[in-house]
C-alpha cells in the first residue's frame, strides 16, 4: 500500500521523507505504543469517535498520557485528509511513549508521548469484499491482553506471512481449538444452525469499533447474536464466515484451510451486513457496491 505524501509527526506536517524518530523511542526499543486505523470515505471519518475513546483506553493501560483530546484528534485527521487529499483509505495514528536518549525497562517517571500519523489511499469496498477471499488457521501466540490495540504485532505479522505463502488473503487465530480473531479483524460466522455468532469480548480480542458499529446495525434490525467463542470446527462448518476492520469493512471468507465455507461464496447475512454498513458510510450501493442490493435477512 502507498503512504500519502505529506505525514504528521509530534504536531508537524511535513514531507514523509523528512520524518525522523529517535532510534531510542520506547515504540521502536520496547514496542511500547498504541495505535488506531481510522477509515476515511468520501473525504469524510468513519466511525472516528469510537477509535478515540479506544485509543484513550489502550494508553491508560499502556501507562502513556493521552496527549490530546477528541476534538484536537479530529483536527489533526482532517489536516492530513486535506493535505493529501485523501477521499478514500486509512488514517494510522501511532502514540508511543517517546524518546528520552537511554534505554531501561522501567523508563522515565514522566512520559512524554510522541504521535505519528499518516495515510494510506486505497479502495475501502474492495474486490475481496465482492468475491470473498480465503483464509488459512494459525496458533495465536499473541500477549494476553489483545483487547488494548498495540504495536506489538510480530505475531499477526507473521500470521500474514503465512497465510500468503499458503496463496491465501489473511488468517484465522485459536488458542486451545477456539477461534479469537483474524490477524487484524474480528471474526462472525453464520453456524450450520443458522444463528450469527461473533466472540465476546474480554482481554483475549480486539473490541473492533466496526464490530460495535455492525451489532448496532443488526440490533436496530433484530437480528439475534450469539456473543461467544466458537471453535475452529465451528468455523470450517458454517454456512457463512466474514470479518469486520476499519481495513477491510466487512470482508467475506469463502475457504479455510482449502475448504469451502458453506457454497463458498459470500451469503446472504454477510451481504446484508455489508449492505447496511456500506450505507452507514453514505456508500452509493447501486454503484459501487451493486453485488450488496439482494433480499435481506
Amino acid at each position: 500500500m502507498e503512504t500519502g505524501d505529506w505525514v504528521l509527526l509530534d504536531g508537524q506536517i511535513m514531507p514523509r521523507a523528512e520524518a525522523r524518530i529517535s532510534a531510542f523511542d520506547r515504540g521502536f526499543l520496547f514496542a511500547h505504543a498504541a495505535y488506531e486505523v481510522t477509515a476515511v470515505y468520501n473525504g469524510c471519518l468513519i466511525d472516528f469517535e469510537g477509535h478515540v475513546q479506544r485509543l484513550e483506553r489502550s494508553l491508560a493501560g499502556i501507562d502513556i498520557p493521552m496527549p490530546h483530546d477528541a476534538g484536537v484528534w479530529r483536527a489533526m485527521h482532517q489536516a492530513l485528509i486535506d493535505r493529501n487529499d485523501l477521499r478514500e483509505g486509512l488514517i494510522y495514528l501511532q502514540v508511543t511513549a517517546g524518546a528520552y536518549g537511554d534505554r531501561n525497562f522501567g523508563g522515565p517517571d514522566v512520559i512524554v508521548p510522541s504521535v505519528f500519523m499518516f495515510t494510506t489511499p486505497r479502495a475501502l469496498i474492495f474486490d475481496g469484499a465482492r468475491d470473498g477471499i480465503a483464509a488459512i488457521s494459525v496458533e495465536d501466540t499473541r500477549w494476553g491482553r489483545r483487547d488494548m490495540k498495540t504495536t506489538q504485532l510480530l505475531s499477526q505479522a507473521l500470521a500474514y506471512r503465512h497465510a500468503e505463502a499458503a496463496g491465501a488473503t489473511t488468517a484465522i487465530m485459536h488458542e486451545g481449538g477456539l477461534v479469537t480473531e483474524a490477524a487484524s479483524s474480528n471474526a462472525w460466522i453464520v453456524n450450520a444452525d443458522g444463528v450469527l455468532v461473533t466472540r465476546d469480548l474480554s482481554p483475549s480480542i480486539l473490541p473492533g469499533i466496526t464490530r460495535a458499529a455492525v451489532l448496532e446495525d443488526l440490533s436496530r434490525e433484530g437480528v439475534p447474536i450469539d456473543e461467544r467463542a466458537f471453535t475452529l470446527n465451528e468455523a470450517l462448518n458454517a454456512r457463512e464466515m466474514f470479518l469486520t476492520s476499519a481495513g477491510a469493512l466487512i470482508a467475506p471468507v469463502i475457504s479455510l484451510d482449502g475448504k469451502n465455507i458453506g457454497t463458498g461464496k459470500p451469503g446472504p447475512v454477510t451481504r446484508r451486513v455489508q449492505q447496511l454498513y456500506y450505507g452507514d458510510m453514505g456508500a452509493d450501493l447501486a454503484k459501487v457496491a451493486p453485488w450488496v442490493l439482494s433480499p435481506s435477512l
